[in-house]
């Protein structure tokens, strides 16, 4: 005969287990539907058209919104390139590409979170041409400045059919290689990236590999050149939601943290890694530039302490 407590116990573990698996019952269908009814009700500017949770929490570019507002308010449209990648184990969803603002364009990522049916969160990582921080010294056959480049971004855009099953990666392999291109980063030390030669890199639409190395010397560039110059002191906040098996892809979350006494803001940013047979094949970022009170990511993990003299 079981006893009291022991009875009491088990109870309690299939509650539990009955609780995570509610939370994460939702297949890739379930997610890619949650995810366009989040678009749809975005586009029509009802919240009211979407699946929210009583507790859903929205972001854009790190600053809590209410719903009704920012985005519900302003994006009128998809533009030509979108993607959506889906993560049954951790319940998240995720757009990334273009969405229309009236007149204007935008390219962002999108990351929502599904829990028993529900839609909890959604996290906007937004870059608009003219945003503080876009502008920089030219890139070889761009005008100046010109690190927004939405029809760029549509003609080298990301895979749209899934990875060969062959070619992908298991789910723990994924994140470590995505993790070794920050650490190469950090480390100022390429060799540490688990890419191919001529990984591709596109900021905000932008192609900043494939062409000359800094002064004309180095050969062409990849997502693993220059790094022993590039002002980056660490990748902080860094995040791994979405990990889409099916696509070979990756979404990272980070705030790129500038070297002590440089006046280059940090920025937030969005990575999404393409990995075919455990390397990476290319990056695409959405990234923006806060001001220098902004609490980024305003997402855990984040605890207060992260360096901020060279905001």
């Amino acid at each position: 005969m079981i006893s009291q407590p022991a009875r009491f116990l088990t109870c309690m573990l299939l509650t539990a287990s009955a609780n995570v698996f509610a939370a994460t019952d939702c297949d890739r269908p379930c997610l890619r539907n949650a995810l366009d009814q989040y678009l749809i009700a975005v586009m029509k500017h009802d919240p009211a058209a979407a699946p929210l949770f009583v507790g859903f929490r929205q972001t854009e570019n790190a600053v809590v919104v209410r719903s009704g507002t920012g985005v519900w308010k302003s994006v009128t449209g998809l533009g030509k390139l979108q993607r959506r990648y889906l993560d049954p184990v951790s319940g998240q969803a995720g757009y990334f590409g273009i969405v229309e603002e009236g007149a204007n364009t935008a390219i962002v990522t999108l990351r929502v979170k599904v829990e028993n049916k529900k839609i909890t969160e959604a996290e906007w990582l937004i870059a608009r041409k003219g945003d503080a921080g876009l502008n920089g010294p030219a890139l070889p056959g761009q005008p100046a400045g010109n690190f927004f480049d939405p029809d760029n971004l549509t003609a080298s855009a990301p895979p749209e059919k899934p990875a060969a099953r062959e070619a992908r990666s298991s789910r723990e392999a994924m994140v470590a290689i995505t993790n070794s291109y920050f650490d190469g980063i950090t480390s100022h030390d390429g060799s540490i990236i688990m890419a191919y030669p001529g990984c591709m890199r596109v900021e905000n639409g932008a192609t900043v590999t494939g062409r000359g190395s800094r002064g004309g010397a180095g050969g062409v560039t990849d997502c693993t050149s220059n790094l022993e110059t590039i002002n980056i002191q660490m990748v902080a906040a860094r995040r791994y939601p979405i990990v889409d098996e099916e696509a070979g892809v990756v979404l990272a979350l980070g705030v790129f943290i500038r070297r002590p006494g440089t006046t280059t803001r940090r920025n937030a940013l969005s990575e999404w890694f393409v990995i075919e047979n455990n390397k990476i094949r290319s990056i695409y970022s959405a990234m923006f530039y806060p001001p220098p009170e902004a609490p980024v990511p305003n997402w855990p993990p984040f605890d207060g302490n992260w360096p901020l003299p060279n905001r």
